[in-house]
């Protein structure tokens, strides 16, 4: 319901700002002109675009926040774009113009307010500049829209992305211009999903470039060695009942991880200790493990290529990840997750858990 309203807000922003702006510029500088000896009122029609301006702005703003194929560092280099270009061309050419006509008038030209869009557009150019440089070079906010990396990371979390790690990259081009690092195996990695761009993905790195790497029963083996994996017994959380939890030491990271031996689909009929807005669970029967394959192994070996990584989801039978879609290139790589500062999980209904603000991510 929320995303209908900011989707319905974020369309109406475009002919709102439209018509706030021509008469901002044009019609209210001629009516204060014609009212200077009397008390200016405004049209109905007027204040009641002024009212709505800041509600489908926010509106649109939240709109975007929570698109999963919103690419954020263009809309800021177009937002600065904007508010320079507005900020230009009324210090060039509006605001002569409404000087010249105070003047014909009467009045005092500096005493005559300046525009409301064109203080909007000016106000937020040092913030938005500043974001930007931060977004694109420091840290970048990330949302959790799935479950694909449960236990360590479940839908509703927000995370900051360490975007340096990686090396220093041009926003928008995403073009690395400094190089600082690179991935570690088994750091937790948000990327450009290679089939569309658009959206960003977060997976775990489990190949690195030149690595052999084959799943078999939800365990990895990577250069023909087993990652060792320790039984934690069975996990279950009203919505994944009975789940193998397991820890896995990848690399320097000690993390869990879930799994089952599925044949088919794990998801199953709802039940009532699943406490999601749309209720979806998933039942684990191990019935058939030792004796029919696990529909989630690799049934050859997947060599990455140079250049290249492969990212494999913490939830072994219900990720969508490079055993399906191949591989990651290294210019696809956004930054490594590095700690969930917000756990606001939109899709279960509850109360945010307070334990996992500030948690660092293995």
């Amino acid at each position: 319901m929320l995303s209908q309203i900011f989707t319905l807000l974020a369309w109406l922003a475009g002919p709102v700002t439209l018509l706030a702006v021509i008469d901002d510029w044009f019609l209210r500088p001629r009516r204060r002109l014609q009212a200077h000896a009397a008390a200016a009122t405004e049209p109905v029609w007027a204040r009641a675009v002024y009212l709505a301006l800041p509600v489908v702005i926010i509106g649109a703003i939240l709109r975007l926040l929570i698109s999963e194929r919103l690419d954020f560092s263009l809309v800021l280099v177009l937002v600065l774009f904007a508010a320079a270009a507005v900020w230009a061309l009324d210090r060039l050419l509006l605001a002569p113009a409404r000087a010249r006509a105070a003047s014909r008038a009467g009045l005092e030209p500096a005493n005559q307010p300046l525009p409301v869009t064109v203080d909007y557009a000016r106000s937020p150019l040092p913030v938005a500049a500043l974001v930007l440089v931060l977004r694109s070079f420091v840290f970048e906010p990330f949302r959790i829209p799935s479950d694909s990396m449960m236990p360590t990371l479940q839908e509703g979390d927000f995370l900051v992305v360490n975007k340096f790690a990686y090396g220093l990259r041009l926003p928008v081009l995403n073009t690395r211009i400094l190089e600082l690092g690179e991935p570690q195996r088994g750091d937790v990695v948000v990327f450009h999903f290679p089939p569309d761009p658009a959206v960003n993905f977060i997976k775990r790195v489990v190949g690195l470039p030149g690595d052999t790497v084959r799943v078999r029963d939800d365990q990895l083996i990577i250069n023909g060695l087993p990652v060792p994996l320790v039984d934690e017994g069975r996990y279950s959380d009203g919505c994944y009942l009975n789940m193998r939890l397991s820890t896995e030491q990848l690399g320097t990271h000690r993390h869990q991880t879930l799994s089952c031996h599925t044949i088919d689909d794990l998801r199953a009929a709802p039940v009532a200790t699943c406490k999601r807005y749309i209720q979806q669970s998933y039942q684990c029967d191990d019935a058939s493990r030792g004796v029919l394959p696990d529909r989630n192994d690799t049934i050859t070996d997947l060599v990455v290529p140079p250049g290249h990584y492969l990212m494999i989801g913490d939830n072994r039978d219900n990720s969508l990840d490079g055993r399906f879609w191949g591989f990651v290139p290294e210019d696809h790589l956004v930054g490594r997750a590095a700690r969930i500062w917000l756990n606001l999980p939109l899709g279960r209904s509850g109360w945010p858990d307070w334990r996992r603000f500030g948690k660092r991510i293995e």
